[in-house]
């Protein structure tokens, strides 16, 4: 199955995007503090040392995000990056891309749970700053956010739709982690890993008090933690990867991700660090819980939402005031 991405008319110079973007943001954010007056999404792009390609990525993900007429904030984490890259981004206004830097590399998870407090959308997601995945993918994943209301939206390179570039060794252990994720955590889901998600606001909130993971289990631990707060309705998205020349796979950053998933795996179900601040959250006094998700089973995907992911989304949907966040 091919993925289809929408067509986007970009300007020459991005100046007439980065105006309608930043006036449209100013005017959502100009009303006096009700909740319906956030942007309609909230993207955060955490890096480090991505070089030239972190200023393409941002102006391509700002420019697919303006073309679906939406309100909308991109918030860029630097992780101590020591290459020049955040100054790249000077000429963007901070009422479209807000900008974060940091001097020491703590982790990507930290990047991540940095820029996901700062996120004000209706929804919230996050992307690789490396350009790997297009950013066309985000609007989509928009569109079938706000036509279906599922908790969480994952790219998947196992989907069948999914167009990857990646060697046999690659394959094979992403195979292998998948298969220890199901063995240890049982979570229902075919790839944790693809560093592109959507979330409802409302997950982002329960979730992110929980989190401790700094480095590349983040997305795991927010997974396995989400179904444990009740959030089941989990789409996998297809995805297009390109493998950037060079791109080789580092057995450092392959045992530091075991080492961190089997430490998931003590804290979760050996130690049982997570029972009481989750057991906090249900007690009788304490601050009400957001509902949770109830309908739907693991992983279910509408024929609809399979049907806006493989054209790339309809941008109309979109379109509009959001309503009130839940």
């Amino acid at each position: 199955m091919t993925v289809t991405l929408p067509s986007i008319e970009l300007s020459d110079d991005g100046t007439d995007v980065l105006r309608r973007a930043a006036g449209r943001v100013e005017s959502i954010d100009s009303a006096e503090g009700s909740v319906v007056d956030r942007p309609f999404a909230s993207i955060v792009m955490p890096y480090y040392n991505p070089g030239d390609r972190l200023r393409a990525t941002v102006e391509h993900l700002v420019h697919v995000l303006d073309a679906s007429r939406m309100s909308f904030e991109v918030i860029t984490v630097s992780d101590g990056s020591t290459d020049g890259s955040p100054f790249t981004l000077d000429e963007f206004p901070e009422s479209v891309v807000r900008r974060v830097s940091y001097a020491t590399n703590v982790g990507k998870g930290h990047a991540l749970r940095t820029g996901l407090a700062m996120a004000r959308g209706r929804y919230v997601g996050f992307i690789d700053a490396d350009g790997d995945i297009s950013p066309e993918f985000m609007a989509s994943f928009v569109s079938v956010m706000h036509a279906q209301e599922p908790d969480i939206i994952i790219g998947s390179k196992r989907h069948l739709g999914s167009s990857v570039h990646w060697t046999p060794l690659r394959r094979l252990c992403s195979w292998g982690y998948q298969w220890l994720i199901h063995r240890l955590f049982r979570l229902d889901v075919k790839d944790t890993q693809v560093g592109i998600k959507l979330m409802r606001r409302r997950v982002v909130t329960d979730v992110l008090p929980l989190l401790r993971e700094s480095r590349f289990a983040f997305d795991l631990e927010f997974l396995v933690l989400a179904r444990h707060l009740g959030y089941t309705r989990i789409l996998e998205a297809p995805v297009r990867i390109e493998e950037r020349i060079g791109s080789t796979i580092s057995l450092k950053r392959a045992w530091r991700l075991f080492v961190d998933t089997l430490g998931l795996y003590v804290r979760l179900s050996v130690r049982h660090e997570y029972d009481a601040p989750i057991a906090f959250r249900d007690a009788p006094g304490a601050p009400r819980r957001q509902r949770r998700a109830t309908s739907g089973p693991p992983g279910r995907q509408s024929r609809l939402a399979q049907c806006l992911l493989e054209r790339g989304g309809g941008p109309d949907i979109v379109m509009g005031a959001p309503r009130a966040l839940e």
